[in-house]
C-alpha cells in the first residue's frame, strides 16, 4: 500500500483507478478485530464513465500531485459525483463537492448512467455496482483479507448499529451480491480483489 508520500494511483481497468491514503484517524496498537482494528491507509476509487466522473469513499492523500492528477482525469466530465459506501467513509467528500460541485450519495436517484446501487439493508451500507467494469465497490462489510481474497468485517465493527446484528446474520443480507457477476471487488480496507471477484465473495460469505 501507498502512503501518503507516494501517491500510486493504479488504473484497474480503462477509466477505473484506484489509490490509496493515509488514513487520518488510525492509531497504532488497536486490539485484534476490534472497532479501531483496520490498516493505516485505507482505498478510494475513481470510474470515468460516459461524461461523467464517480468517486467512492474518496480521501485525498496529503501529496501535492492528487488534485492536478484528479484535475486531468476529470477535465473532460460534464458531472462529478462524490459517493459514499458508510457514512464514516465521507473522507474529503466535502472538498470534492467545492472543487467539482459534485453531487452526493444524497442524489442516488440521479447518479450517472452505468453505477447502481445496492442498499444492504440492515447492514448500515450501501455498495455500488459498475456493471462495465464487473466491480463491486464496499466499503466496511467487506474487507481485504490478509494474504488475499476476502472477508467480513469483524462483529464489533457491527456493534454501533444497535440492531444486535452477527456476522452470521451478515452473511445472509449479502448473499444477494452472489447473484452478480462480479469480476473485481475493490474494498475500502485491504487488497482489493481484481480476478476471480465471484469465487471470493463467495467464499467470504459462505
Amino acid at each position: 500500500m501507498s502512503d501518503d508520500s507516494t501517491f500510486e494511483p493504479v488504473e484497474i481497468a480503462t477509466g477505473l483507478w484506484r489509490w490509496t491514503a493515509a488514513h487520518p484517524e488510525w492509531r497504532p496498537g488497536a486490539a485484534p478485530d476490534s472497532p479501531g482494528d483496520w490498516d493505516p491507509a485505507v482505498g478510494s476509487v475513481l470510474c470515468l464513465l460516459d461524461r461523467a466522473a464517480v468517486f467512492v469513499d474518496a480521501l485525498a492523500p496529503r501529496d501535492p500531485r492528487f488534485w492536478p492528477w484528479t484535475d486531468e482525469q476529470i477535465a473532460g466530465a460534464d458531472r462529478c459525483a462524490a459517493l459514499t459506501t458508510i457514512g464514516f467513509h465521507r473522507r474529503s467528500r466535502g472538498e470534492l463537492v467545492d472543487r467539482y460541485r459534485a453531487s452526493t450519495s444524497r442524489a442516488r436517484a440521479r447518479l450517472p448512467e452505468g453505477i447502481e446501487t445496492i442498499h444492504l439493508r440492515g447492514a448500515g451500507e450501501v455498495a455500488y455496482w459498475i456493471g462495465a467494469h464487473r466491480a463491486l465497490v464496499c466499503g466496511d462489510r467487506i474487507l481485504g483479507a490478509p494474504g488475499g481474497g476476502l472477508r467480513l468485517c469483524p462483529e464489533s465493527w457491527l456493534g454501533y448499529l444497535g440492531t444486535g446484528l452477527t456476522v452470521d446474520r451478515l452473511r445472509g443480507l449479502l448473499a444477494p451480491l452472489l447473484e452478480l457477476p462480479v469480476k473485481r471487488v475493490l474494498v475500502s480496507h485491504g487488497e482489493p480483489v481484481l480476478a476471480g471477484g465471484h469465487a471470493a465473495l463467495a467464499e467470504a460469505i459462505g
